[in-house]
């Protein structure tokens, strides 16, 4: 069993920048696959980014490229997004969600972002 935290979110004006942690307790998430994942105020939901387990391979939604960066450090077992130039368009509930494959997939309960104009 996996247990993801998120943290990191908060109420901002546009422009600003923040970053997203998720933290993994319960087993490693090295080499497993990590999502973020963001639901507007109409419970839209949406995936932002992604990364592999290698950390290799990283994708983007169009909305957020060259805006947002998905990271992640193994040694703390922890996924990050970085965002940058936030809109309110961004204001969201953002998630994490761990691909383990044949073990199952395993969501964090959100981290509240809200950008102001």
């Amino acid at each position: 069993q996996v247990r993801l935290v998120e943290s990191g979110g908060g109420f901002v004006q546009a422009g600003d920048s923040l970053r997203l942690s998720c933290a993994a307790s319960g087993r490693s998430i090295s080499t497993w696959n990590m999502e973020w994942y963001r639901q507007n105020p109409a419970g839209e939901r949406e995936i932002v980014a992604g990364i592999s387990g290698s950390g290799g391979t990283k994708h983007y939604a169009d909305s957020v490229k060259g805006r947002f960066t998905v990271s992640r450090d193994d040694a703390k077992n922890t996924v990050y997004l970085q965002m940058n130039n936030v809109k309110p368009e961004d204001t969201a509930i953002y998630f994490c969600r761990a691909d383990g494959q044949i073990r199952g997939e395993f969501w964090g309960q959100g981290t509240q972002v809200t950008v102001s104009s």
